[in-house]
């Protein structure tokens, strides 16, 4: 049986086309994703860019996304009404075919720990995927936003643990489906 799993990656970034359009570059240099829909919010600085792919391929493809991400958004320069934690802000993993909620989950979680391993970017995990019942909301997490976590965490260790301290320039949260 075929996997099916949708990701629907939100950066902050919707102004600029050209670099939303370098990162769905990014997300669709794999086999097996594809790109079913993306929107740019100029008030809100932020993209929402939906893609299907199989359960193998999909995480790489959060990977590569998130590493354009980080190399063309610096949140010290971004400015928008949507609240947001990183360059990256969100990438959810859902269910569609031949996979389970949890296999969303071990997505999610895998995803997390190459994007410390790869980018030195720390990560929360929320909802199905939370370690911590306080981090299960996105609300709960995005209080104080980028700038707010930064002063609050203080700099990064060298050994960075999943849902840990947020880089001083750029974090993201990839985590998991929503319920």
């Amino acid at each position: 049986m075929q996997t099916l799993v949708e990701c629907v990656p939100n950066f902050s970034e919707g102004r600029n086309a050209k670099v939303v359009d370098a990162i769905i570059h990014a997300l669709l240099a794999g086999p097996e994703v594809y790109l079913l829909d993306k929107e740019m919010d100029a008030d809100h600085n932020r993209s929402v860019i939906t893609l299907v792919g199989s359960r193998e391929r999909i995480g790489e493809a959060a990977l590569r996304g998130i590493g354009k991400a980080l190399e063309l958004i610096d949140l010290n320069r971004h400015t928008g009404a949507h609240p947001r934690l990183g360059a990256t802000d969100v990438v959810p993993f859902i269910p569609i075919s031949g996979v389970t909620l949890q296999d969303c989950v071990r997505i999610a979680e895998y995803v997390a720990e190459e994007t410390w391993r790869r980018f030195k970017i720390p990560t929360y995990l929320y909802e199905e995927a939370a370690r911590k019942p306080e981090r299960k909301n996105l609300e709960s997490i995005r209080r104080g936003q980028f700038e707010g976590v930064r002063e609050e965490v203080g700099p990064i260790p060298s050994a960075c643990p999943i849902s840990a301290r947020p880089l001083p320039k750029r974090i993201c949260t990839p985590p998991p489906a929503p319920p």
